[in-house]
């Protein structure tokens, strides 16, 4: 027998940091701070001082294996963290602020995270939550000085300040199993508390050199890239991962996320390449189409989250920019497919090859798709016959973090997505329907059965159903369908103060709907299919605006 003679060197995200500085080192990482100035640093720098945080965490106290959290937007500070951190051993826990406060501390607390990293913008919502965070010892205050007010209990620091005590950036990166922790996320909690999906070293490289093909995002050295997805959303969608690695010049937009801040930065920096969910390109769009001037020099524009409108890729096309619909999830790194056309494809229509690349796509190569039937049989892709969706490959989750839970995984060991779909006989895949009645707005999933148990809480309510109906800025928004108690009377503003603080702002629902019954199964189950026929439209003249 033949034994194989090649070097087994671990893939470590210290390796990438390093591979950017050497080869690519002069090259910007430019980042808005928070009163909109633009800081710029380059890779050299970046992972010199990715070193030194790799320092100073241990000089804290941190050890290989801890979670290190993050409450942060896309920065230069955020992306040394991402590297700092997992290249010294540790777990970089980035934590979605958009997520209810009681979530958050949920997710802190089941990390185990003993030290935080956060944008000053969001201490107040830390300092809401601290009473329950009784084992984080040191929060670090990503800016110059660490501010004047104290969070009761903790040590306050200022990332700058903590850099600057390390005299140099000596620091021999650890070298260690590539099947290490290196990061943790959060899905947004659509049943129940959030779970932790945990990224391995080997499956965050493989992912980002996935998503740098050709086919896929098509990211190289002549790019300038700027992830628009937030850092805090399934690590940009691989982005801060992918840029480095084929040394593109990376653009971190901050929190300023408004058609005005990203087309100042589009122009500014040259951007050529981008990604986020369509609520955010509603606005680039509106504005860009309000004051004229185009896109230029932005080539594509990379559309996830949430189903990418016919509408929005038309009018990015109109503008002389490629808009590529994506898919993933949190359990999946994200990205499993893209909807690029092939060469077989040269001659279609415009309709024809509009039609198909609004499917979500075909898989990279190591994301591998099915769908099959209630019975876990697989089904033909034929474009045509629907299953549930399920997909497997050396990124995708194969359990979740302190959760025992395996109801989504199945006997053989693929991932059921929770999508409806079908796929053609090349492999692009459309998500057709959704095995739960989950609403996905802005990119974010809310729970149609959360919303439920909290409207039926309400004294005037009888029984309630949430489904999801379209909406041009979010893709999706709440709608309440609601039976009243006999002789009650129920106002929008009174169903959504009773909303307020049981969840995110954001989850409020817009509108209700007050009928005499709701329909329901032989076994007793509201009839959801029938209400979104009746109520799903985007505008009824019997719901009330809330």
């Amino acid at each position: 027998m033949i034994s194989a003679t090649m070097m087994t060197t671990p893939l470590l995200l210290s390796g990438v940091i390093e591979h950017a500085a050497r080869c690519h080192g002069e090259t910007e990482v430019v980042s808005r701070r928070d009163d909109g100035t633009l800081h710029r640093q380059t890779y050299a720098d970046t992972a010199s001082r990715a070193r030194r945080l790799a320092r100073a965490l241990i000089e804290l106290g941190a050890a290989p294996g801890d979670a290190i959290g993050t409450l942060a937007w896309n920065g230069n500070r955020h992306l040394e963290l991402y590297y700092g951190v997992p290249g010294a051993g540790m777990v970089c826990h980035t934590i979605n602020p958009r997520l209810f406060a009681e979530q958050i501390a949920f997710i802190i607390k089941d990390a185990g995270d003993r030290f935080l990293f956060v944008d000053p913008g969001f201490l107040g919502l830390l300092a809401g939550i601290l009473p329950d965070l009784p084992a984080l010892e040191a929060v670090v205050v990503m800016d110059d000085h660490a501010p004047a007010a104290e969070l009761a209990g903790v040590r306050l620091l200022a990332y700058e300040e903590v850099l600057a005590a390390q005299t140099d950036d000596a620091f021999d990166w650890p070298s260690f199993d590539e099947n290490a922790a290196a990061g943790i996320c959060y899905t947004s909690g659509t049943t129940g508390n959030p779970k932790g999906v945990v990224y391995s070293h080997r499956s965050t490289i493989l992912h980002a050199l996935s998503a740098v093909q050709p086919d896929v995002f098509a990211l190289s050295a002549r790019d300038t890239v700027m992830p628009v997805v937030p850092m805090f959303h399934v690590n940009a969608w691989g982005m801060p991962h992918a840029a480095p690695m084929v040394g593109a010049k990376l653009v971190l937009p901050g929190g300023r996320l408004d058609g005005a801040s990203l087309i100042e930065l589009i122009r500014g920096e040259q951007v050529t390449a981008t990604a986020g969910v369509p609520t955010v390109w509603q606005g680039l769009l509106g504005h860009v189409e309000a004051k004229g001037g185009g896109l230029a020099p932005l080539d594509r524009v990379v559309i996830g989250g949430a189903a990418c409108p016919q509408s929005m890729m038309s009018r990015f096309a109109a503008l002389g920019t490629r808009a590529i619909h994506a898919w993933g999830m949190t359990e999946t790194s994200p990205l499993c497919v893209a909807s690029v056309l092939t060469a077989r494809h040269r001659d279609l229509g415009e309709d024809e090859a509009l039609r198909l690349r609004l499917k979500q796509g075909r898989p990279a190569f190591g994301a591998e798709l099915r769908i099959v039937d209630h019975a876990g049989r697989a089904l033909p892709w034929d474009g045509v016959t629907r299953g549930m969706l399920e997909v497997r490959g050396p990124w995708i989750c194969a359990g979740y973090l302190n959760n025992p839970d395996r109801t989504a995984f199945s006997a053989d060991g693929w991932f059921a997505t929770g999508d409806v779909a079908t796929i053609t006989t090349d492999g692009f895949m459309d998500i057709v329907d959704r095995t739960k009645d989950v609403i996905k707005s802005g990119g974010e999933w809310i729970s149609s059965i959360a919303l439920e148990n909290i409207a039926i809480g309400h004294p005037a309510v009888r029984e309630v159903a949430a489904i999801a109906r379209p909406d041009a800025r979010w893709g999706e928004r709440p709608r309440l369908i609601v039976a009243l108690r006999e002789g009650a009377t129920l106002t929008p503003g009174e169903m959504a103060a009773w909303f307020e603080g049981k969840v995110a702002k954001w989850w409020i629902p817009d509108d209700l709907v007050i009928v005499e019954t709701l329909p329901h199964t032989a076994t007793g189950k509201l009839q959801k299919r029938e209400l979104r026929q009746v109520y799903g439209a985007e505008r009824l003249e019997s719901a009330q605006a809330l």
